[in-house]
């Protein structure tokens, strides 16, 4: 069956879907935020519902409080507009909570270890005027705001008001990239990754403190102290804008994101050079040795190999995306140091071994771990790569011939061939989800039928909340489970790969205790907003960067959408829509555009079109298609076995 020629308007209407696209993009249209319902009222206050459309005359009479809900996750710094009081000694305050488990008149939800966060106050009976705190009390994730009087006093509030200070550099709602299928919730879950990542991005300015941590006064950042506040206003990194780890807490930049948040920008906003920021900021602490740090300042210092090891796969995704190769050449030294710290713990077995214990938060880091080894491989496959590159053709002869001889061994060494999974190390029959999602993603299998033997059985031990990682206890970790999402889809599993999204990112998403919004960083298997490595369950933050795998995956590999050189220089477009049956994705890089629309029943696909830009070069591949590839211009090639190569840019149909 040929195709209409119709299918060109259809690419039009792609091209434009960023706006068709838009009533799924969660961010506001408004720096300038209010309340959209009231979620309680404790005690007497009338009109509380006013503040909700302002102007508004909400009164507090005596002791009360109201719970505002501003229908998702937002961050920012709040303002009170009051009228007037009736006591000079008047006070209102302020909490904060991303879950509702953790509303309080009291306290807001945690950013320290093993206590809540006091309140914002207010001495109100100043007079009328609006009231906002020091900028460093502004809070950097919530879905409620309660405000609380606890005064004998009658106050009436005329507005209540939020400067949404996330994403500070962005046009919010003008994403570069987007995605849609027929399945509603899929396409939620993207838009929600695009959202959380947002949300973790900050003025630099305004990165934790840490005053739970240690005493900011002293000039010892090692010396601790048990503050009864919390701040955000320490400086993190260069520059007007950056991506952290969280949102609530963790307001740092960890590199452990790295892995996950990058592509999943890249591919959603294109901020990448919040992205820049961060990394610049990591490299910039790297010690004569090589060693690239556990996370930045303030953080104390500490030994990972794991994230020195995603600091390096953070810069070799900056440049797959940005194409920078000047940022790249200027830092090369500084990556070259990175790799020879990390294959200096490789021991004579072949294998590094790991002696640091920090990690994403897993517990038994160490020895020959299988998690540490496969990230190393990869990060060896990325180095040969960049080598490449800049011309360095020792370095990358060098890091071949130490890639090669860790995946023999690693095999050899820690296969357990009965279980169908890599064992953590050589001391426990644990079988990590980390590690074995990572063998996956950097091809330390050998072959087809390994690949699918992992992928079958981390499948296996789902639960009803999602994929376990018994690394870390009962625990459900997004962070890995975004690992799992490309095993699996690397694996030729597509429907696992999807099944997975919904179960687990879809309860992250519509569980009424999260945010509907924001991907939470991690919770128990048992579905309680539970974090193992934590006791404090309200500092669990409910919008983690590390969390929004998705958003890379549908793009990468659901849409097919895969970019093998510099900004996209060249390409592969490989879409597995497993049980979807239509999508429309795209993003653009410094080239242009990248795109693809199709239709997919019976195991076939019905329609088929893409866009690349000009003076690009790559292949396609359309597993059991059968047919010729016909471009704007007239040419025409056929598909050979599903796949051809070679291809130029441009925009393209298939047809059958």
């Amino acid at each position: 069956m040929y195709l209409a020629t119709i299918l060109f308007g259809s690419l039009v209407a792609a091209a434009s879907s960023d706006v068709q696209y838009q009533r799924y993009i969660l961010a506001p249209k408004s720096r300038d935020l209010v309340p959209s319902s009231v979620h309680n009222v404790n005690g007497t206050v009338t009109n509380a519902q006013s503040l909700t459309s302002p102007p508004g005359h909400a009164t507090f009479h005596g002791v009360s409080s109201v719970t505002y809900d501003f229908g998702l996750n937002v961050a920012g710094l709040v303002t009170l507009d009051v009228g007037k009081s009736s006591s000079p000694s008047a006070f209102l305050g302020v909490t904060f909570s991303e879950s509702s488990l953790w509303v309080s008149d009291n306290a807001s939800d945690a950013t320290g270890d093993d206590a809540l966060d006091v309140p914002l106050w207010f001495q109100v009976g100043k007079g009328a005027g609006e009231y906002t705190p020091e900028e460093k009390h502004l809070r950097g994730g919530f879905r409620y705001l309660t405000v609380v009087s606890n005064t004998t006093a009658s106050v009436q509030l005329r507005g209540l008001h939020v400067n949404y200070t996330a994403a500070p550099d962005q046009d919010l709602r003008a994403y570069t990239g987007y995605f849609h299928s027929d399945d509603e919730l899929i396409n939620k879950i993207w838009y929600a990754g695009a959202y959380t990542n947002q949300l973790c991005t900050i003025n630099p300015k305004q990165g934790n403190s840490l005053v739970h941590l240690f005493d900011e006064t002293s000039s010892d950042e090692s010396q601790l102290t048990e503050p009864a506040t919390w701040w955000n206003n320490y400086t993190i990194t260069n520059g007007s804008s950056t991506i952290t780890d969280g949102a609530k807490r963790d307001r740092l930049v960890w590199p452990g994101d790295m892995s996950i948040a990058l592509e999943s920008i890249a591919v959603s906003t294109g901020d990448l050079y919040s992205v820049r920021t961060a990394l610049e900021a990591l490299f910039v602490l790297q010690k004569s040795n090589g060693q690239l740090p556990y996370a930045g300042k303030p953080f104390f210092d500490a030994v990972s190999y794991t994230y020195h090891l995603h600091s390096l796969i953070g810069a070799s995704y900056l440049y797959r995306f940005s194409g920078d190769k000047r940022w790249l050449s200027q830092h090369w030294s500084q990556y070259k140091r990175g790799v020879q710290w990390a294959v200096s713990s490789i021991d004579s077995s072949g294998l590094a071994n790991i002696t640091s214990t920090s990690d994403w938060l897993r517990f038994g880091m160490g020895g020959h771990n299988i998690e540490a080894n496969s990230i190393l491989y990869y990060v060896l496959q990325d180095a040969q790569q960049l080598a490449k590159e800049l011309r360095d053709t020792s370095s990358a002869a060098e890091w071949k011939r130490i890639a090669e001889k860790i995946k023999v061994v690693a095999n050899q060494k820690l296969w357990d061939d009965k279980n169908g999974l890599y064992i953590d190390n050589q001391t426990t029959t644990l079988h990590p989800q980390d590690g074995n999602a990572w063998a996956i993603k950097a091809n330390l299998t050998q072959s087809v039928k390994q690949r699918n033997t992992v992928s079958n059985a981390l499948k296996a031990r789902w639960g009803i909340y999602g994929a376990p990682a018994p690394e870390a206890g009962q625990t459900i970790s997004p962070f890995i489970g975004g690992f799992e999402l490309q095993a699996h889809y690397l694996a030729n599993k597509p429907d696992s790969a999807l099944d997975l999204m919904r179960l687990q990112w879809g309860f992250m998403l519509n569980d009424p205790r999260m945010t509907q919004s924001t991907f939470i960083e991690g919770y128990s298997t048992d579905g309680s907003l539970h974090y193992a490595p934590y006791s404090n369950d309200p500092r669990v933050s409910h919008a983690h960067g590390w969390s929004t795998g998705p958003t890379y995956a549908l793009s990468a590999y659901a849409a097919g959408i895969q970019l093998t050189g510099a900004s996209g220089s060249s390409w592969t477009i490989a879409p597995q829509p497993g049980n979807l049956s239509s999508v429309d994705a795209g993003f653009t890089t410094s080239l242009g555009k990248f795109s693809t629309t199709f239709r997919h029943t019976g195991g076939k696909f019905r329609q088929f079109s893409f866009e690349t830009p000009f003076n690009t070069t790559g292949k396609v591949v359309l597993s059991g298609t059968q047919g010729v590839l016909i471009s704007r211009s007239g040419e025409r090639v056929k598909l050979s076995n599903g796949s051809t190569t070679g291809l130029g840019g441009g925009i393209w149909e298939l047809h059958v």
